[in-house]
This record gives structure tokens, C-alpha cells and sequence, in this order.
């Protein structure tokens, strides 16, 4: 009895209580109402928008005047309707603000879950007592940083309640979308205060010292001078902090603050000001949206839908199910916008299913991670709004400009993968395929299918911005998952939202902290000062764009493609404009360069996907992935000195 008693006290002491839930998941609930919110919101300006531009149209028709004019004054009906517009006006604004609050405060989880976007070559080849220790001063560094930043955005609250100012459309004062500041970098340094205590409880006295002291010694130089070069400083900081792990953002963050500091470029105030100016803004809304539709479609059983249309098609040729993959990445990133999310959803499925038809494990799993890479090269793509976003070019002509290079990457990757199946023996599914069974299937699949006929059709059909289409697509995979499939379930609900809310928020943070780091780099006049040097060695075009490639090839194998996309572009678009490239051409070519990185360790992150689904190595995957390597490079070159293909359809 006395066992018995003492384990069930264990027991009771092990399990967290209400207290310890409601801490740990305190911004979740948040997340969750303020995603369905945004979706619903946009979705009524979308629907409103349209219904009152059609009705006027229908009001200004001849033939409705002749039938109705007798008996209903049309044109006051017309006023009254004009009028009504106003009614969405509102919309946009409580969008834009429920999405710059949901962003910061879902930053604090992936703080307490380190889920952050990071360089890690150097950390993961430490020991484990030095990888705590780092582990430390990433922390330590961070929490300098949301601090601050916290601190500086109650001063910015202060200020407006001072002089308050009312935005246009809500008329609220702007201290409250501000309070996101404080509140949201104050929950990240409590986040940050919790990451230190749990991390440094297993350590001993001395190292604990040491990962505490040395962010002091990593700040001193700026501490102790304001004269420092601006550019030694912004850059060296930068690498430093990649080289140590640091997320790519707050590595951002943590440079431009060490620059503002130490050579005087901007007011230290106006960081927290950019860091909510500079996504106040609706066309990055559609990242969140888009990375929502592709996880609700993904949990409501599209994926395993279009899988079936898949096999339908190419099923019976040798490599049947790795050329059903290949297809279904490409159907699917027609939805989701993201790679490691389309090898998620897609690996998930087919790599288990190819490993038991007799498939290589190896092959199984690169033939999808490949795959994956497609997924941010078809509209709609993360890539191409974040692209659009940093080089003020129209994210719908990058949408439709990535259809063909995606589609021609997609076939060249069935070609090798045919080629290597029929080499191994490795042939399609016997069973009945016919008309009536491709029939069947594609019915089963016509509410995956719907959705680029939806986002692309809204889009360039002139009724959706593609902030708006995006909104649309993932109330529609909410529809189809919750009612029409019905494998969308509360639970699944929930925590797609959570994962939908956190992949976008660590984006986001990284587009913020890259607009500091833009900022200060434009005050600098470093883009144009390093455009100037490359030309004063060449002007040839060609060989810019080989030197343009080999670098952000380069660059893909350590660092993720949206923090290169954000940190590159101020720098290789001023260049590439001055020797006559479209900066459309250019945006399709610098997506499928660091898409190519997706694949090559050793931040591969479809690589890590389908290596966590096949149960394989990562080195084993790498030694598998050369065939294909240079089938995407061939491919990528032919983009790149063949423009008119991405441009065909503009």
C-alpha cells in the first residue's frame, strides 16, 4: 500500500497542473481566434467587394433599366449602394492589426520551442557541454534583443497616448495595435527567461558563467565606441551570429541594433517603429493564408486524394508510385506555397507506400524531397509574395511567371526518376486502369483540384488580390476539410491553426528584422556601392548571371531560402536591373536557385523531412540526391539564359 501511494503522489506531482497548462500554452488560444478572424474578415471584404461591384454592373446594364426603370429609380439604388461600400472599409485594417498581433505573439512559442530558422553546421559539430554553453549565449543574446525592443515599443505606446493619433479607417487610437510591442516582445523575453532557467539547470556553475558573461564581451566594442564602421559592423555582427546558430532573425536584429549602437546610423527609438511599419502591410498577409490552406487541406485528406489522381495517370509505367509522387508534389504545391510542407504532406503518404512496394528507402525519399522543391516555384509560393514584398514587384505576374519552370522542373524529375526505376526493376501497380477508374479518381479529387482554378482564376481574373485569394483558398480548405471530406476534425483544427500561425510567424519576425537590416544597408549605400564593384570588374551579363547563380547556390546550402530572399535582394536587384534583366525573370530565377537549396545539406530542410519519414540518414540521402542535383541545375540554367520561358505567359 505504502508503493502504491508513493507512486500515485509521483504521479500526481509529475503531471502539470492547470496553472502550469495555462502557462504553457497561454498564447494559443489567441493564435487560433485571431487566424479565423483574418479568415473571415478578408473573406467578407472579398465577397462584399464583389457582390457590390456586380450588382452595380448589373444596375448599369441597358436592359435592366428597360425592364426595372418604370418602377424603381435606379440611380438613387445606385447611390445607395455606393454608399454601402463604406461599410467595408473597416476591413483591411482589423485584418492587417489581428495579423500583426497573432505574428509577435506566436514568435514567444517557437522562442520556448526553438523552432527558429538557424545556421547549426557549427553547433551540431560541438560537444554537448559546448553546445549548452552556446545554447546559453544564443539565449542571452536574444533576450537582449526582445528587451529592448519591448522596452522601446512601451516608450512608442507612451508616446501616442502623449500625442495620440486615430487610424483612418477603424478611427481607434494607434496606441492599441501598438501595445503589440510591449506585449508581444515582453511575452518573448519572458519566453527567452524561461529557455535560459531550463537550460541552464543542467549545467554546472562555470559554464553557466561563461554563457552568460561572453554576450557581454560580444557587446563591449559597441559599448565602449560610437565610431565603428557601419558596415564592418552590420555584416561582421551578422556572421557572427549566424556562425554561432542565432535564428536568423534575431540575428538580424541583433546585428542592425549592434550597428545603430555602435555607429550612430538611425535613432535606436525608431527600430520598434519599423519592426510594426514594416509589416503593416496586406500583401504579406497572404503568407499566413496560404501556408493555412496548404495545412488544412493537407489534414482534410486532399493530399491522399490527389495521390489517387496521381497513380491514376502514371501508375502503370516503371517507377509508377515515384512518378505519382512527383505529380502529387506538383498538384499540391498548386496549393500550399511552401516546400517542406508539400514533402510533409506528400512524403507522408508515399514514401511509406513506395518502401513496401520494393522501392529504395533512399530513393523513395529524395524522389519526394526533389519533388518538394517545386512547391515553392508553382503559384501560389511564399518565395514569390516574400520576393515581391522586398522588390516592389507585382506578386501576381511572379505567380504566373513560375508556372512553366515549375512544370518543366516537374517533368525533368519524372524523366530521372523513370530512367533510374526501369533501370532497377522497379515497376507500377498491376491493376485495371481505364477511363471510368481515372474518371472516378479525378471526381474524388475535384475539390483538391478547384483550388488553383480558384487561387490563379481570382487572381488574374481581376476579382482577387492575391492576399484576398489567399483567404478565400484556406476558408475553402476549412469548408472542404469540416464538411465536405469531413476528416478535419476540432483537435486537427486546432492544431493546424497553431502550425499554420507558427511557420508564418517566424517569416514574419524575419522580414521585420530584415527590414532593419535593409534600412540601415540602404542608408549605407551598400547595395549600390557593391553592384558598382561587380561592374567595374565585368558588365557582361552573362557571366553576372554565373556569378549570380554559383553565389546563391552557394548561399542555399546554409542559409533557408526566405531569409536569403530577404537579406540578397537589396543587394543583387539593383545589379541585375543595371545590366537589363527583368526583375520578374530575376525573382523566377533567384526562387529556383535557393529552391535547389532545399535539397543539399546541410540545412536541407526537405531533406531532414523525408528523412524523418523514411527513418534514413541524412548522409545517405545526400550520397542518393546528385542525379537530380544536376538535372534541377540544368534546369535552372535554361531558366536563367532562356528568360522568355518565365515570361511567356506575362
Amino acid at each position: 500500500m505504502d508503493t502504491l501511494k508513493l507512486d500515485g503522489e509521483m504521479d500526481r506531482e509529475k503531471s502539470p497542473s492547470a496553472l502550469d497548462v495555462l502557462i504553457k500554452n497561454f498564447e494559443k488560444p489567441f493564435l487560433f481566434i485571431g487566424l479565423m478572424l483574418m479568415i473571415v474578415i478578408i473573406n467578407y471584404q472579398t465577397f462584399f467587394r464583389y457582390s457590390i461591384s456586380a450588382v452595380l454592373d448589373i444596375l448599369g446594364t441597358p436592359g435592366f433599366e428597360q425592364l426595372f426603370g418604370t418602377w424603381v429609380d435606379i440611380e438613387g439604388l445606385r447611390l445607395s449602394i455606393k454608399g454601402a461600400v463604406g461599410w467595408g472599409i473597416w476591413t483591411e485594417e482589423l485584418a492587417r492589426y489581428i495579423f500583426i498581433w497573432i505574428s509577435y505573439l506566436a514568435v514567444s512559442i517557437s522562442i520556448i520551442s526553438r523552432g527558429g530558422i538557424r545556421v547549426d553546421v557549427i553547433h551540431n559539430k560541438l560537444s554537448k557541454r559546448y553546445q549548452n554553453i552556446l545554447w546559453l549565449v544564443i539565449d542571452s543574446c536574444t533576450l537582449i534583443l526582445v528587451f529592448l525592443f519591448a522596452f522601446m515599443g512601451l516608450d512608442y505606446v507612451k508616446m501616442q497616448l502623449v500625442m495620440p493619433q486615430t487610424t483612418p479607417a477603424l478611427q481607434i487610437g494607434y496606441y492599441i495595435p501598438y501595445l503589440i510591442l510591449p506585449i508581444g516582445f515582453g511575452l518573448m523575453t519572458i519566453r527567452t527567461l524561461q529557455s535560459l532557467w531550463r537550460q541552464s539547470r543542467g549545467m554546472s556553475m562555470p559554464d553557466v558563467c561563461i554563457g552568460l558573461v561572453a554576450p557581454a564581451i560580444l557587446f563591449a566594442p559597441v559599448l565602449l565606441s560610437d565610431e565603428w564602421n557601419a558596415s564592418l559592423l552590420l555584416f561582421g555582427y551578422f556572421i557572427l551570429f549566424l556562425l554561432m546558430g542565432v535564428p536568423i532573425a534575431f540575428a538580424l536584429g541583433l546585428s542592425g541594433l549592434v550597428t545603430v549602437l555602435g555607429a550612430g546610423t538611425l535613432p535606436v527609438d525608431y527600430l520598434a517603429q519599423i519592426a510594426f511599419s514594416s509589416i503593416d502591410s496586406f500583401p504579406i498577409m497572404a503568407i499566413p493564408f496560404f501556408i493555412a490552406a496548404g495545412v488544412f487541406m493537407g489534414a482534410g485528406g486532399l493530399s491522399r486524394r490527389l495521390l489517387a489522381l496521381g497513380d491514376e495517370l502514371v501508375g502503370a509505367l516503371p517507377g509508377g508510385m515515384a512518378l505519382a509522387s512527383i505529380m502529387t508534389c506538383i498538384f499540391f504545391a498548386s496549393i500550399s506555397g511552401s516546400g517542406p510542407a508539400t514533402v510533409a504532406a506528400i512524403g507522408s503518404i508515399t514514401i511509406p507506400a513506395m518502401i513496401a512496394r520494393g522501392y529504395d528507402k533512399y530513393f523513395s525519399a529524395t524522389v519526394v524531397a526533389c519533388a518538394g522543391a517545386i512547391g515553392v516555384i508553382i503559384p501560389p509560393s511564399n518565395p514569390f509574395v516574400v520576393y515581391g514584398v522586398s522588390a516592389q514587384v507585382s506578386i501576381g505576374k511572379l505567380f504566373i511567371a513560375g508556372i512553366i519552370p515549375g512544370l518543366i522542373m516537374g517533368v525533368a524529375l519524372m524523366v530521372v526518376a523513370y530512367l533510374i526505376s526501369r533501370k532497377n526493376g522497379w515497376y507500377g501497380e498491376v491493376r485495371e486502369r481505364s477511363l471510368k477508374t481515372f474518371m472516378h479518381s479525378a471526381w474524388q479529387a475535384k475539390w483538391a483540384l478547384m483550388v488553383p482554378v480558384i487561387v490563379l482564376g481570382g487572381i488574374y481574373g481581376g476579382i482577387m488580390t492575391p492576399t484576398e485569394a489567399a483567404a478565400v483558398a484556406a476558408l475553402y480548405g476549412l469548408f472542404v476539410g469540416l464538411c465536405i471530406h469531413k476528416e478535419l476534425t476540432f483537435a486537427s483544427l486546432w492544431s493546424s491553426a497553431q502550425d499554420a500561425a507558427g511557420i508564418s510567424s517566424i517569416i514574419i519576425l524575419l522580414m521585420a528584422m530584415a527590414t532593419i537590416f535593409g534600412n540601415i544597408m540602404t542608408i549605407e549605400q551598400i547595395p549600390e556601392s557593391i553592384a558598382e564593384l561587380i561592374l567595374s570588374v565585368t558588365s557582361n551579363k552573362f557571366v553576372i548571371l554565373i556569378m549570380i547563380n554559383i553565389f546563391l547556390l552557394w548561399i542555399g546550402v546554409f542559409m533557408e531560402a526566405l531569409a536569403a530572399i530577404v537579406i540578397l535582394t537589396p543587394i543583387l536587384l539593383p545589379l541585375v536591373l543595371a545590366v537589363g534583366v527583368d526583375p520578374v525573370h530575376f525573382g523566377v530565377m533567384m526562387v529556383m536557385n535557393l529552391a535547389i537549396g532545399f535539397i543539399t545539406p546541410p540545412v536541407g530542410v526537405n531533406l531532414f523531412v523525408a528523412s524523418g519519414i523514411a527513418n534514413v540518414s541524412i548522409g545517405g540521402l545526400a550520397r542518393h540526391i546528385w542525379v537530380y542535383l544536376l538535372v534541377m541545375i540544368a534546369v535552372l540554367m535554361m531558366i536563367t539564359y532562356i528568360p522568355e520561358i518565365s515570361l511567356l505567359l506575362l
